[in-house]
């Protein structure tokens, strides 16, 4: 039977007169990999904050198991100035550290000592030594390095000053304290911010493999399929929660909603045909009956309406048909001239000869720091080719969308922003921005009093002006909702022209891409399809990496990779192969009785919602859910059937 290891029950958080939520009511178990979604605003760091005990609910209770140990990752991270990256991140083992200091102090006594007072110590160096283990010490400093590397930094930045690094480098390093802090419930908040695709894929198998119970904020909806199997849906100050990762929350959800809706329209159905029964006879014959029905009418709980959040309503259009050839380049070199009394240039990437064509979708994937940004820049030129030269095609119109928006003036408000660069009148300005969710006195906050997303979308309001024909990309999901992303991403597959786009969003390059440029060895190599093809492709032509073992003692440092396992279908017989087809079969006819039973479940509901039936909408829901849970566990029986047969019937071709 699972632990449950955190109770949260009525939780309520205002700021002032405002309020964040109300009745949050959830259970965590040991283990359980759990996402927390939103759109941006909702309140989902206050919650996050409120679980660690940074801030104070204004009611409610938070139980957590005896000793139960929280680590609580911010957006923001604060260090000792002092430290080094290696001595930030090995702060995680401050009980191992301060242990080991016993021991040294003792060792140092035994060197001197004799007879029962040797015994005595060598009694205490024993405890240490047994807690120091406990603590992690004996592998702190092989985890230390290995959750760094993962993270993305090299060895020769271990002895970089914390107070050397960047903004994103800060965020890295907090999130590799909170892993090593190896906590029981681990809290994290956007914690792929920052990170590029091998890091991320680090991160992933890093939280698969954990032990322990992790509850996640992100905008990363790859990275949230890959790692949670629950997702808490904070919206209009009320949780929801759904027992499966992120894809299929949105197909619960949108379930959930459907149901939700046809109560509703029941209820006000019935509450019609009533109004109108108390108008026709209140004054006639049936006047006691009429006044009984208004009686009931008036105590009748009303079922609101579901509410949706609004959404980007974004219009791209691409102005002039490019011909053919959007760009080509030829021996390209990126970088920068010499400076700081170097003779030599700063070359960044040898540019095979590529070519861009009209409607070709190219995502430019590789690691931080690697000069994706800078192609870019030198394609629009705003910096100059170390060497080689870049082509535009016939009437091709470029347009450059920056990551970090520096196209927008911070001074000017929101409204001057699009007003005095492009033609249109104050009452046009305020429709377009209305689209891009800027109401009343938003179009007046200066470009630099703006939130990262408020940026992000103000910046696709001034593209959408371009009218061009060829779309350079960089990172134009950062600091935007799922639902944001989702919007921009329906744009943009329906955009007519060519894209050229940098993104760290898996999500958004298998949506949108139909090429990815990798950045490999200081060039460029070339995948045909979106992420998951060149995903296939490198899986082909590279050896499986060794797999991430959070906790494993230091020894396995030097181990080396175990021979992959034989595949399922390599020892299945024919027999056998029959036998899973059979149980695949059964498990279709099972999810159809479910799925019928569901629509009845749905109907029941209805109606005794309108008869205000509450015993039974308390008995249809509480079977509702679980056959819902019933369907969630034969479908997952049904897919993992289905890649069993599909990997036997591959073993006996190949």
């Amino acid at each position: 039977m699972p632990v449950t290891i955190l109770s949260v029950h009525d939780l309520t958080k205002n700021y002032g007169s405002e309020q964040v939520f109300s009745g949050v009511t959830f259970q965590v178990e040991e283990r359980q990999r759990v996402a927390l979604v939103g759109v941006n605003g909702a309140g989902k760091s206050t919650l996050l904050r409120v679980l660690a005990g940074k801030e104070e609910p204004d009611a409610g209770t938070i139980t957590t198991l005896s000793g139960l140990r929280i680590t609580y990752q911010a957006q923001e991270a604060t260090f000792d100035p002092g430290h080094t990256v290696r001595e930030a991140a090995l702060d995680a083992f401050r009980e191992a550290r301060r242990l080991a200091e016993e021991m040294a102090a003792i060792e140092a006594r035994m060197s001197d000592a004799q007879g029962e007072e040797l015994d005595e110590l060598l009694e205490q160096y024993g405890e240490l030594s047994t807690r120091f283990e406990a603590a992690g010490g004996y592998e702190m400093e092989y985890r230390t390095e290995q959750v760094l590397t993962g993270l993305g930094f090299a060895e020769e930045e271990f002895a970089t000053p914390v107070t050397h690094l960047s903004g994103g480098q800060k965020t890295r390093l907090a999130l590799a304290c909170a892993l090593l802090s190896d906590p029981d419930l681990l809290l994290l908040d956007e914690p792929t911010n920052h990170l590029d695709l091998a890091a991320l894929e680090w991160l992933e198998g890093f939280l698969r493999s954990w032990n322990r119970a992790v509850i996640v904020v992100s905008h990363d909806r790859y990275f949230l399929d890959r790692v949670t199997e629950r997702t808490l849906d904070l919206s209009f100050g009320t949780l929801e929660d759904y027992p499966a990762p992120y894809s299929r929350y949105l197909v619960l959800r949108e379930e959930r909603r459907a149901r939700q809706l046809k109560e509703y329209e029941a209820q006000q159905e019935f509450i019609a045909r009533t109004e109108e029964f108390i108008r026709r006879y209140k004054a006639g014959q049936r006047a006691k009956e009429a006044r009984g029905r208004e009686t009931r009418l008036a105590r009748l709980e009303r079922i609101e309406k579901p509410r949706e959040h609004e959404t980007l309503n974004v219009r791209l259009t691409a102005g002039l048909r490019s011909g053919r050839i959007v760009l080509s380049t030829h021996r390209l070199q990126v970088g920068y001239p010499p400076r700081d009394g170097s003779k030599e240039p700063e070359v960044l990437l040898t540019v095979p000869d590529l070519t861009i064509e009209r409607g070709d979708r190219v995502a430019l994937i590789g690691p931080n720091g690697i000069g994706k940004t800078s192609l870019l820049r030198t394609i629009v030129g705003e910096i100059k080719p170390l060497a080689g030269r870049i082509e535009f095609g016939v009437n091709v119109k470029p347009a450059y969308y920056a990551q970090g928006h520096e196209g927008l003036d911070p001074r000017k408000t929101v409204l001057a922003t699009l007003v005095e660069k492009y033609p249109m009148s104050e009452e046009g300005a305020r429709t377009l921005l209305g689209r891009f969710l800027f109401s009343g006195d938003d179009v007046f906050k200066t470009v630099g009093s703006l939130s990262g997303g408020e940026r992000s979308r103000l910046a696709l309001a001034t593209l959408t002006l371009e009218r061009a024909n060829f779309l350079v990309l960089d990172e134009p999901t950062n600091h935007l909702d799922i639902s944001s992303r989702e919007a921009l991403e329906g744009v943009l597959s329906d955009y007519e022209g060519a894209i050229l786009f940098v993104s760290h969003d898996r999500y958004l390059i298998d949506r949108l891409a139909t090429r990815v440029w990798a950045v490999e060895d200081g060039t460029i190599k070339v995948y045909q399809g979106n992420y998951g093809d060149y995903l296939r492709q490198r899986e082909r032509a590279t050896p499986q990496p060794e797999a991430v073992e959070p906790a494993q003692p230091a020894k396995s440092a030097r181990a080396t990779t175990p021979s992959p396992a034989p595949r399922q279908g390599d020892r299945l017989s024919d027999r056998e192969r029959r036998r899973l087809q059979q149980e695949l079969s059964a498990a279709e006819r099972t999810i159809s009785r479910l799925e019928q039973r569901l629509n009845e479940l749905n109907d029941d509901l209805a109606l005794a919602t309108i008869e205000q039936d509450i015993e039974a909408i308390t008995r249809l829901g509480n079977e509702y859910e679980a056959v819902q849970a019933e369907l969630d566990a034969a479908y997952a029986e049904w897919e993992n059937l289905g890649r069993r047969l599909d990997e036997a019937t591959e073993a006996v071709r190949s």
